[in-house]
């Protein structure tokens, strides 16, 4: 078996914890522009500034642009990742399912990732990120637990909306590092984008009236989403998918939850109970456990 491509850049070892960092304030950039706009026109456009930030740039670097087969590829990971994703997320909790409730549903990211990723792409797992895995997803739990006092009414369709967010950033990281590992960078994600912005445009036209209260607070969280997350988050995740084994960069997603609950104590001085600091705590040691290298065969 072809061992695991790595890489000698030593920033690439910070790539992981900037992409948490930025990926966890995507709840709170939610949280601040939501009162003012609907769910999936909040998101179209988003992607649309995206759209704009990533011609400017491939303008300004000149980066060449991928074959129409590679350019086909690359927005289906994007209707996969950036759409079905985020507009599952966004819709489940439209519906009226708890935040918690679809933070542990979106949750089983890395297990299912995993899993997937054993057979699909033979990536060799040990005991030990097993493990990391299964502890994750308990650390996951109990910081969700800790936050919510009520589960709140659970509709069926809330449901089924997060588990299509689940699948499609499974699918959409996994298809990528199958068939994205040679497509330039900018220009690939900015087709990545044209798919997200056509389905979130339809979702608007379809389900939402595009309402809009303009607000100085939601021109902030849209100028913070399309910056700090579709722009540097999504650009570190892409890298990260490239440089290494798909089990492992969704095992990061684990620390979002736990990273964003302290976040919220931090600037909104909102409850952290000891159950959420476990959780904490444990999905640490579980990232830790997931993307330790195997020390015997």
């Amino acid at each position: 078996m072809t061992p695991a491509k790595t890489s000698t850049s030593p920033w690439l070892a910070l790539v992981p914890w900037a992409f948490v960092l930025l990926w966890s304030t995507g709840f709170i950039g939610a949280k601040y522009g939501l009162p003012y706009i609907e769910p999936f026109n909040f998101l179209f456009i988003r992607m649309l500034l995206t759209l704009v930030v990533f011609a400017i740039l491939i303008g300004w670097q000149r980066t060449p642009w991928p074959s129409w087969a590679q350019a086909r590829q690359q927005m289906l990971v994007g209707a996969l990742v950036h759409g079905l994703y985020l507009g599952g997320v966004f819709a489940a909790i439209k519906t009226g399912l708890p935040a918690g409730m679809t933070a542990i549903i979106v949750g089983l990211q890395p297990l299912l990732t995993a899993v997937i990723a054993r057979y699909w792409l033979a990536e060799r797992l040990t005991s030990m990120q097993l493990l990391g895995f299964w502890l994750g997803l308990l650390g996951v739990i109990l910081v969700v637990l800790g936050r919510q006092a009520a589960a709140g009414a659970v509709q069926p369709a809330g449901i089924l909306w997060a588990l299509a967010a689940l699948l499609g950033i499974c699918a959409g990281t996994l298809y990528q590092k199958r068939h994205g590992g040679k497509v330039p960078l900018l220009t690939g994600t900015f087709w990545q984008y044209c798919a997200a912005a056509l389905m979130m445009g339809l979702m608007t036209w379809s389900t939402e009236s595009a309402t809009v209260i303009w607000s100085t607070q939601l021109l902030l969280a849209m100028a913070w989403l399309v910056l700090g997350l579709s722009l540097t988050a999504i650009l570190l995740l892409m890298v990260m998918i490239r440089e290494g084994e798909s089990a492992k960069v969704a095992s990061y997603f684990y620390l979002v939850p736990p990273l964003t609950t302290l976040e919220g104590w931090l600037l909104f001085n909102e409850h952290l109970s000891l159950l959420s600091v476990c959780g904490v705590g444990l999905t640490a040691v579980a990232v830790w456990l997931a993307v330790a290298k195997a020390t015997s065969a």
